[in-house]
């Protein structure tokens, strides 16, 4: 990419797509934009191929378009399923009709089967059935993958595919109800130390592991990938270790300063057991993770607190 390309990033209201855009513009790519800000409906494919037609991009990130944490997943899987079919669908033709150079498409560790052996390589791919309790978003971002090696393989195309450990940072959504488990937990802790809570309930049992990456760290994965991968096989963006959600919620509770205790709801689901990604590929292109957990729940929290405006002294 020249800083005079044309750069799209579908997806800019989310946590990454808006760190994406931001990285990009700071950089000087002074033509990079974000569909959002466009007001573009990328549910109607008559509204997506008049935005390339005039657009005309050269690159595209199509970045998570709706995504969430356990309980979204089990409340809205309709939702789930038809807003990423349709728009990754109407994205990913329109780049083909346009003649994009490179189109990057995010995919999730959630494509992985429940039942899968770890860390999960690249090849476990659709060797078992996905977890129940987001099968709705899994099977579309499955598609997504496919229709990404189906236009590669057809056309030509250098069209890549990303599985990522859970993104999470600043700009991301802190709402219980439907963010992912990080930011809902600095939510949950900051209120009950605000309120004089005793203690904070934590969906599960907390013995699943997850993997975290943090945002700023992604978004250099993603220009990496952008300038050094062109195989439409998928590739897998981790950090190389995970925790418990015992652990997370401990880390937080600490960053966030909360005495309480804290409780695990074992009537709730955990979902699959672990997720760890093997990242050997990522590693062959010479991108390392900078950023710790600790200090990417830091790094979070002090955003959750500017961005709310909130009074420490409250």
């Amino acid at each position: 990419m020249n800083k005079d390309s044309h750069i799209v990033i579908v997806g800019d209201n989310s946590v990454e797509g808006k760190a994406l855009l931001g990285h990009l513009q700071q950089a000087g790519f002074s033509e990079a934009i974000g569909t959002y800000a466009w007001g573009l409906n990328l549910l109607n494919q008559s509204s997506v191929k008049e935005f390339f037609n005039k657009v005309n991009p050269e690159y595209v990130f199509l970045m998570h378009i709706k995504s969430g944490g356990i309980l979204a997943n089990k409340s809205y899987p309709a939702d789930f399923i038809y807003s990423n079919l349709q728009a990754q669908s109407n994205i990913i033709h329109s780049a083909y009709k346009n003649k994009v150079k490179k189109l990057f498409y995010l995919a999730s560790s959630c494509c992985y089967p429940a039942e899968c052996a770890q860390p999960m390589k690249e090849d476990y791919l659709l060797s078992g059935k996905v977890e129940r309790t987001n099968e709705a978003y899994a099977i579309a971002k499955l598609a997504g993958i496919k229709m990404v090696q189906a236009y590669a393989k057809q056309y030509g195309v250098d069209y890549i595919t990303a599985i990522p450990a859970t993104i999470y940072g600043p700009g991301d959504n802190f709402n219980p109800e439907s963010g992912h488990v990080i930011t809902a937990l600095i939510k949950k802790f900051y209120d009950a130390k605000v309120n004089g809570a005793d203690e904070v309930i934590v969906w599960g049992t907390g013995l699943p592991r997850r993997e975290f990456i943090y945002v700023d760290d992604f978004i250099n994965a993603c220009c990496v990938l952008m300038e050094k991968y062109s195989s439409s096989e998928i590739i897998n963006v981790g950090v190389g270790y995970d925790v418990s959600i015992k652990e997370l919620a401990t880390i937080i509770a600490q960053v966030v300063d909360f005495k309480g205790k804290i409780v695990f709801d074992h009537t709730k689901p955990d979902g699959v057991m672990q997720k760890f990604l093997d990242s050997e590929q990522m590693k062959k292109l010479n991108w390392v993770p900078h950023v710790a957990l600790s200090q990417g729940i830091e790094l979070t929290y002090n955003f959750y607190k500017s961005l709310s405006n909130i009074n420490e002294n409250k």
